[in-house]
């Protein structure tokens, strides 16, 4: 670089958040952290202060399979109506997370062609004879492959494609930290917070927020961004046990209006 010396420090990291200084000279381990950013949320009237400099928000299977009338659980007879229900909410706060820089986190399923890491117990759903249309098989409408990396099925809804910034993980199981790469780029993000949202949220939602919280991050559910196609009674237990064991449930549209507040 113009003007520079081999003694002067140059970050090595992926990201700002989590990154060395490192010259010929000298090596320095000192994260330039920023001052805490406190953003109040609620819980049913009780204050929940996160620190926005240090959260970041997972947004769980918004794809076409789950959520497009076209898509694989629409063409077994599930009514997709349900899992429509976040798009609007998360359309409106996305681009406020990313203009105050939380990362914004696609956490989707993305199976390999030859289903080679997956158990039969993961096949199985959907697929309990073997001649269902199930997990990499085409769907009935277009031939797409469920949830299979790269193809229209596995893919965000159009309403919500990620934009340019935004960070992406494939996953394999119900939960988004089996043989995935998400842990990781938590920890280089600098996060301890993490906002959830996405379906199902008695499925890949709970399943990837309990996992975390065992891992030693802080959870939040936001519960107008987050829905299920399962029975309502399905959605009162994980808002209840979330609450319970886990973490908070809080407001997506509430977090938008303090972040807008406080620029």
């Amino acid at each position: 670089m113009d003007g520079m010396t081999d003694r002067d420090l140059l970050p090595l990291g992926a990201y700002p958040r989590n990154a060395w200084s490192v010259s010929a000279a000298e090596v320095s381990l000192v994260r330039a952290r920023d001052r805490a950013r406190p953003v109040t949320l609620s819980d049913r009237g009780r204050k929940v202060v996160i620190d926005a400099r240090r959260t970041a928000i997972i947004v769980v299977d918004m794809q076409n399979d789950f959520c497009h009338p076209d898509g694989w659980l629409a063409s077994i007879g599930v009514d997709v109506t349900p899992c429509r229900a976040p798009i609007a909410p998360l359309r409106a706060l996305l681009p406020t997370l990313r203009a105050h820089d939380l990362p914004v986190i696609w956490l989707n399923w993305g199976n390999r062609p030859d289903r080679a890491n997956l158990p039969p117990s993961v096949l199985h759903v959907y697929d309990p004879d073997g001649r269902s249309t199930g997990i990499g098989k085409p769907l009935p409408g277009n031939g797409a492959h469920v949830l299979e990396e790269g193809s229209w099925a596995a893919a965000v809804v159009d309403e919500l494609a990620p934009e340019p910034g935004d960070i992406s993980v494939s996953k394999y199981r119900m939960t988004g930290f089996q043989d995935t790469e998400l842990e990781t780029i938590l920890r280089n993000l600098d996060v301890t917070t993490v906002l959830f949202a996405g379906v199902n949220a008695d499925q890949c939602v709970l399943n990837t927020l309990t996992d975390a919280v065992a891992k030693g991050f802080d959870a939040v559910l936001l519960e107008d961004c987050s829905a299920t196609s399962s029975p309502e009674f399905c959605m009162e237990a994980t808002l209840y046990n979330v609450r319970q064991c886990y973490g908070f449930v809080c407001d997506g549209a509430g977090l938008k209006a303090e972040l807008e507040a406080e620029a």
